[in-house]
């Protein structure tokens, strides 16, 4: 499938292996894809995301993701439903750093491996956004997987990202309007169904 990744889109997923290595992270996520994606330049995804003012609120995306890591990866929609049945994750959360130390229940470190090889897996998480942005290509016509795809996908996929691009105003349906306008046809539309299917 690599082969159909356009230059901007493969630099996005070699710039995200070279993010989670310098964070030391044991795996690459689907919020390496995200920030790699942000540091790329001149492309469909780069004029959405400046559109969206992703690129001015680089530090808010970035502490919300500390925050999620800290919940153990809870998105808010599974901190607010917790909630609502009487458990308030932000005390369980302070009770555990209380016993074992700040970002305890961070999955990447209590899973940590260090690679000599310099190569770390994919989450299933992340290989999911890379499945799916061929699925949002196809769904549109293209032939190959831009770095706009790859942005579509991670808006699509249930989950911290999305969570995080959400409360940021880059919903998929924002994400889509910066990209291709009003898209009234909506090509993309199965695409994006599928990656919900398939998320889940």
């Amino acid at each position: 499938m690599f082969e159909r990744f356009t230059r901007g889109a493969r630099a996005t997923v070699k710039g995200a292996a070279a993010r989670a290595e310098r964070a030391g992270a044991g795996s690459v996520t689907e919020e390496h894809l995200l920030l790699a994606l942000l540091e790329q330049e001149g492309g469909r995804a780069a004029f959405a995301a400046t559109a969206l003012g992703l690129h001015d609120r680089r530090a808010s995306l970035e502490a919300s993701f500390a925050e999620a890591r800290r919940r153990g990866g809870l998105t808010r929609a599974d901190t607010d439903a917790l909630a609502g049945i009487g458990i308030d994750v932000g005390a369980i959360v302070s009770q555990v750093e209380g016993v074992h130390g700040e970002g305890a229940l961070d999955a990447d470190r209590r899973g940590r491996r260090w690679w000599s090889s310099g190569h770390r897996p994919f989450t299933p998480g992340a290989k999911t956004v890379l499945e799916n942005s061929l699925r949002v290509a196809l769904g549109r016509g293209d032939r190959f997987i831009g770095e706009e795809h790859l942005l579509l996908a991670l808006t699509a996929k249930p989950g911290v990202v999305a969570d995080v691009l959400a409360e940021h105003g880059a919903t998929y349906t924002a994400v889509r309007r910066a990209l291709y306008g009003s898209d009234a046809d909506g090509r993309d539309g199965g695409a994006a169904g599928q990656g919900h299917a398939q998320a889940g």
